[in-house]
């Protein structure tokens, strides 16, 4: 196993966000998704990134890619997981008002993006949200996908 390396040849993980294009997979589009949030893979090989961030090679069986990935990007395929609806950097719409001590701070139809996905909060997934230019903690079921048309427009 490469130094501290959390992973080892054959293990069983799972991808824990989107993992996108960036430039380095042959055959596809920059920015095009490669691998989705939650999927299983195989590590392959391992290696480091700038001498200090360990790179994991890891196919994904049902989609017969090999994707690198970092290990924040990876947890063991047998822990815990509650897939989300939405992703970092996704952009999401209100479903309802975001209210704090009786003040309407987000109003519904608001658009805000995901900032970061939290699995472990007591009532089911959350996420933190910056509307404006603030950053509110906001439940699931008080978002939707805010969907962008090829002309730009909402």
């Amino acid at each position: 196993m490469l130094g501290d390396a959390r992973y080892d040849f054959g293990d069983a993980v799972r991808v824990v966000r989107n993992i996108r294009n960036d430039g380095t997979f042959p055959g596809r589009t920059t920015g095009e998704l490669l691998v989705r949030r939650g999927r299983i893979g195989y590590v392959k090989d391992m290696g480091t990134f700038l001498q200090d961030q360990v790179i994991y090679s890891v196919h994904f069986l049902d989609n017969n890619r090999v994707v690198g990935c970092r290990e924040q990007e990876l947890i063991s395929a047998d822990a815990p997981w509650i897939d989300s609806l939405f992703d970092a950097r996704d952009k999401v719409a209100a479903r309802k008002s975001l209210t704090i001590n009786g003040e309407t701070m987000v109003n519904i139809g608001d658009i805000g993006t995901i900032m970061k996905v939290l699995r472990d909060t007591a009532n089911g997934i959350a996420y933190h949200v910056v509307f404006g230019e603030t950053v509110y903690a906001v439940p699931e079921d008080s978002l939707a996908a805010h969907e962008i048309k090829e002309d730009g427009c909402v």
